[in-house]
């Protein structure tokens, strides 16, 4: 794996122009999603004072603690790239949100990074204790398969594909296998192969998976579903490529986390492994390859283009 490392170096000397869409405007369509998936979170989850109220409250507490909503975005994105409506996708986009932020809370108690921040705010546990952290978590991920079994199935995509498209991404083979490499590989010295093992699971199979069920709600292809695959594959690992880039170059106010932490804990990241300049131009080529796998999209899909550009210039 360190082989790909170098040949996405080889790649990165002549990267192209990443396409922009000046004439498309993602903050608003960011801003118009992130209120349309916190109106239907609102609605499907159960109120904060439903018995027994701590849970749901901190069920909550989390899920509404002023998130990017990038995957659901992303979902959403994937399903109007495909000519779906996004209302029928909107269960699915909600249920990974609600698998994404079960892995924060999970991520960020003592037993794991052991973080005080989360977007500004008190980390989950920090407020309601550790129990109940470990069990808003375990809620929010049983409520995510509670939403996709309630969304409508199409007819190249069963409810069954569906439930095991979530379920897979989620699961020991990819979020939480992840996880585990994560936390076995702190303090020691990883190759490049076993860090892309992480990235590639804990945050690229999430993404992947937003934009594959966006697909499936459109009832799109197979074609269509390989396309929106690559995509958010590699959407994915330049993702956390950058937030390990923002870990060692942004203060704590700006990401709204624990800036450093990655360096603390002796955690292996790309800028460790081959150096912040390098990280970014693998981030680029990845990004690259990313806007190569929508052409089949034939421009109808600009959202996900303006996403994936946002990713990789973002600052936080």
């Amino acid at each position: 794996m360190a082989a790909s490392i170098k040949n996405l170096l080889r790649a990165s000397q002549s990267t192209r122009h990443i396409p922009s869409h000046p004439a498309f405007d993602l903050a608003r369509f960011l801003a118009l999603r992130t209120k349309k998936v916190n109106t239907a979170l609102d609605r499907l989850l159960p109120r904060a004072t439903t018995k027994p109220a701590t849970i749901h409250r901190a069920m909550r507490y989390s899920l509404f603690a002023g998130g990017k909503r990038m995957r659901p975005a992303l979902c959403l994105a994937a399903t109007a790239a495909c000519g779906g409506d996004e209302a029928h996708a909107m269960p699915l986009a909600c249920a990974v949100e609600c698998i994404h932020t079960y892995s924060l809370v999970h991520d960020d108690l003592p037993a794991m990074d052991d973080d005080d921040y989360r977007r500004g705010k008190l980390t989950n546990h920090k407020v309601f204790g550790e129990g109940i952290a470990v069990l808003a978590g375990d809620a929010l991920l049983t409520q995510a398969f509670e939403l996709a079994a309630k969304s409508r199935g199409w007819p190249r995509y069963s409810h069954q594909q569906v439930i095991l498209e979530l379920a897979h991404a989620a699961g020991s083979l990819q979020l939480i296998a992840g996880q585990v490499a994560d936390l076995e590989g702190e303090g020691k010295k990883i190759s490049a192969s076993q860090l892309r093992y992480i990235h590639e699971r804990k945050t690229s199979a999430l993404l992947c998976c937003s934009v594959r069920l966006g697909g499936m709600a459109a009832n799109c292809n197979s074609a269509q579903l390989k396309a929106l695959t690559d995509f958010g594959y590699n959407v994915g690992l330049a993702f956390q490529i950058i937030d390990d880039i923002l870990d060692v170059t942004q203060t704590s106010e700006t990401l709204g986390k624990t800036a450093g932490k990655d360096s603390a804990t002796q955690k292996a990241t790309y800028p460790s492994i081959v150096g912040l300049e390098k990280s970014r131009l693998i981030a680029q080529q990845l990004t690259e390859r990313a806007f190569s796998a929508l052409r089949i999209f034939r421009g109808q899909a600009v959202a996900l283009e303006a996403l994936a550009g946002f990713l990789l210039k973002r600052d936080r």
